[in-house]
């Protein structure tokens, strides 16, 4: 139960002792050495008291990912480029026993192509400004970011009470801060040398990331909407929202400033998606009261067990295997024309989600309420041109017929 490990020698040793390590995964978890190197380090950085760690837990570039991690200073580094990513569930009002799996896919794959409004008076109606990266709200992104149909595959004791139904569809929306978490990092880097020291949140500079870093968390939410927007559009369908929750920013606490990396943020009671990979299942939670004991924070994912340029030699190695990681076993299909992505996005590229849950579970961090297959899922289609001229082949068969049709 959240076990303390040790540190050893690192170049980022502060003067005073290492800061305490919480594991919240079992023996059973798969976790790298470089992760638990990387974790070592990050309990040495300045300001930093207590971390906890993750059945997810995997490398990244400044630091590992899946962890929660409590400081004094900010450090913008550990949240990276991506400021405010999350993970959003919603219901829509569509019958699972009406669902046409190629019809639904045909009309996913023009989501990025509805209309949304006005993005600037969204924008504005948010609380940000009008100019902060109109163009890029309601858009994806790449790397690991989806919006995928889903449906109940297990319901368990609590799951209808949360707004879940066995016959109902889902989406979820995974999704970040985009072009304006890019800039405020590439700005933050490139103002602040010796950025491993972190931030002084007291400080001018300190002050002013953290209003950025809000900004942007605010961003990735209405982004993660309005992509839900986009696709229930698409699919003729009205929508309600499940769970909002980022996983990627910093929460001010009594205690100091918790660094969220890869972990979702959640309080007690809470409802929170945990992400599969796009053939395998996905779970809906709820914080238990024992998540303060993880500083608020769970997985939000599976997390990787291959990085990306491994799996270029694992899987993929012709447009037929390609093809075949495009279905999954509940005859679900994939939208993805960027080749190398399907690659790096195979399945066998993530860890087990159920032994995630399960360990968390143990942990007495969360209570599993269903799990969710997937049947669409969105990751990035060819350009609008090209998506236009084969809607208008002349084999293709038209949808007619006046108000919602079946899908």
């Amino acid at each position: 139960m959240g076990n303390s490990i040790g540190s050893g020698s690192s170049p980022m040793t502060r003067a005073s002792d290492p800061a305490i390590i919480n594991r919240f995964f079992s023996s059973s978890a798969w976790i790298e050495g470089a992760a638990l190197d990387q974790l070592d380090e990050m309990s040495r950085l300045p300001g930093v008291s207590e971390i906890a760690a993750f059945p997810d837990l995997h490398p990244g570039k400044y630091g590992a990912a899946g962890v929660a991690l409590l400081s004094s200073r900010l450090h913008p580094l550990l949240i990276g480029n991506d400021i405010g990513c999350g993970m959003s569930l919603f219901g829509l009002d569509l019958p699972l026993r009406k669902l046409k799996i190629d019809k639904a896919a045909e009309r996913l794959r023009r989501l990025e192509m509805q209309a949304i409004g006005e993005a600037g008076e969204r924008l504005a109606e948010a609380g940000l400004p009008a100019d902060l990266a109109p163009e890029a709200l309601g858009t994806i992104g790449g790397g690991n970011h989806f919006c995928e149909m889903q449906a109940v595959e297990d319901l368990a004791e609590g799951g209808r009470s949360a707004g879940l139904d066995d016959q109902g569809l889902y989406l979820l929306v995974h999704s970040g801060s985009r072009s304006p978490g890019a800039a405020v990092f590439s700005e933050t880097v490139t103002a602040h040398s010796g950025l491993a020291a972190g931030l002084d949140p007291g400080s001018e500079t300190g002050a002013a990331w953290l209003a950025s870093h809000d900004r942007c968390v605010a961003w990735a939410s209405l982004n993660r909407r309005l992509i839900a927007v986009r696709a229930a559009l698409a699919l003729r369908a009205d929508l309600r929202l499940i769970a909002d929750i980022p996983h990627n920013l910093v929460r001010r606490s009594e205690r100091g400033f918790v660094h969220y990396k890869g972990a979702a943020a959640v309080a007690p009671g809470e409802l929170a998606p945990i992400a599969g990979s796009r053939a395998s299942l996905s779970h809906l939670v709820v914080a238990s009261a024992g998540v303060s004991r993880s500083l608020g924070g769970i997985s939000h994912g599976a997390g990787r067990k291959y990085d990306r340029a491994t799996m270029h030699g694992r899987v993929g190695r012709n447009r037929s295997e390609r093809e075949q990681l495009l279905r999954n076993p509940w005859g679900g299909i994939a939208i993805c024309d960027d080749r190398a992505l399907v690659v790096e996005e195979a399945a066998s590229a993530y860890k087990d989600t159920g032994q995630v849950v399960s360990d968390l579970e143990r942990e007495g961090l969360i209570t599993g309420l269903a799990s969710l297959r997937p049947l669409v899922t969105f990751k990035k289609a060819v350009d609008e041109a090209e998506v236009e001229q084969r809607r208008r082949k002349p084999d293709h068969r038209r949808e007619g017929g006046r108000g919602r049709e079946r899908y």
